[in-house]
């Protein structure tokens, strides 16, 4: 098996097992926070649960360029080390935890050291032959949804036969697992030459990447796409409700609407990331976009189950879409030995998304319902998909024109 299969069949593996640990508990963070740390005032069990579940975003956030900047410069299989094996700990401390503040600063802590999965990408993206990256990149993403498809459920049997806090030191074994197969069975085919890596400070890193189009328009889309999918995915459960009108069965049925859309994502994301391969990735983006545009209006207007079980499988067949071909597109225009900063600046951006997203979902449920946050999400989406059309399609337009002057 040639190397670059072998890493990514690991990391697919490595994926699976760090994105099934981080969904472990998740999902059943307000209860953990209620039996386990006595927090039974309502108001304060949401503050606590957003401000918690926030936390990791926040400081991933603020780290992502500093461990690009690493990355290139001493590899990105010893960050793969660093934050699985960072991880392990910092997580199984969790279930140490006896007050909201203990777990507030571990999730911090654990958003500091992340970046399994962008360096992941990483390393996949600059160890594949350019003509396979988005099958790579799509494969490695089917990896990391099937994890978190899972790791809910297994969470779920684990509570019911374990409590909750023994979940924590599962999540730790898991991360452990997976850092282990990275450091004996990855090989790093195309390491960093510390002598072509320029000593650049943080300011000048920026510059350059902000300047090679079409990058910021690719952290830009990454942004909006977050924002879109996290601005909805925490109110299916109430949708759901609202559907249902019954509590008898409403977590199965709520887990399943959610878990039909990752489905989808994990079956279709390595055959389009194929296609993008031979078609070209900025158009399977772009189609994504569209369809993903098109399958969340119907959301608003279901009135039945079935019709949104439909939407949430179609939604997840374009979301397979979306990410790998933005990913593909960054290893394609990132500027030679600046892979894995530029990679870090787009995590920056998407994990930006995945904060403002909830929230922003959040203030407008109050003003327009759940029905009326589904037609933003379309919105902002087709809005992306115009903005694909002009910034990356027109910049390929222009640059295949400027070519044949030549």
């Amino acid at each position: 098996m040639e190397l670059w299969k072998r890493n990514l069949v690991v990391l697919c593996l490595a994926q699976f097992l760090v994105m099934a640990g981080m969904s472990l508990v998740i999902p059943f963070l307000p209860l953990y926070l209620q039996q386990e740390m006595g927090i039974v005032d309502e108001k304060a069990l949401h503050l606590w649960t957003g401000v918690i579940f926030g936390a990791n975003f926040l400081s991933a956030f603020l780290f992502s360029p500093i461990w690009g900047k690493l990355a290139d410069r001493h590899g990105r299989k010893i960050m793969l080390i660093r934050s699985g094996f960072g991880m392990a700990i910092v997580v199984a401390c969790m279930g140490l935890a006896t007050s909201p503040i203990h777990l507030l600063i571990l999730r911090f802590l654990n958003g500091t050291i992340s970046g399994f999965i962008p360096a992941s990408i990483a390393l996949v993206s600059t160890n594949t032959p350019k003509e396979r990256s988005g099958y790579a990149l799509g494969t490695l993403q089917a990896a990391a949804v099937g994890g978190s498809v899972c790791g809910p459920l297994l969470g779920g049997l684990l509570a019911h036969s374990m409590g909750y806090r023994s979940i924590f030191f599962v999540m730790g074994i898991l991360l452990f697992v997976a850092a282990v197969m990275v450091t004996c069975l990855v090989t790093e085919i195309n390491k960093p030459d510390k002598k072509k890596v320029e000593e650049t400070g943080y300011i000048e890193d920026f510059k350059v990447i902000f300047k090679t189009k079409p990058l910021p328009a690719l952290f830009a889309s990454g942004f909006l796409i977050q924002i879109a999918m996290l601005g909805t995915t925490p109110f299916i459960t109430s949708y759901v409700q609202e559907l249902w009108k019954s509590q008898e069965m409403l977590a199965l049925l709520a887990g399943a609407a959610i878990s039909i859309t990752g489905l989808a994502t994990m079956i279709f994301s390595p055959f389009l990331g194929k296609w993008g391969d031979r078609i070209g990735s900025q158009y399977i983006l772009f189609y994504a976009l569209v369809g993903a545009g098109l399958f969340l209006i119907p959301h608003a207007f279901v009135v039945s189950l079935w019709q949104l079980f439909l939407c949430r499988f179609l939604l997840g067949m374009c979301i397979g879409g979306m990410l790998p071909s933005v990913n593909a597109l960054i290893r394609h225009y990132a500027p030679k030995n600046m892979e894995s900063r530029t990679y870090g600046y787009s995590n920056m951006c998407i994990f930006l998304g995945n904060m403002l997203g909830p929230l922003l979902g959040g203030w407008l449920s109050g003003w327009i319902g759940l029905q009326g946050v589904f037609l933003f999400a379309a919105s902002l989406i087709l809005f992306n998909a115009f903005w694909v059309k002009v910034q990356l399609l027109g910049h390929q337009e222009e640059r295949k024109s400027r070519e044949k002057a030549i």
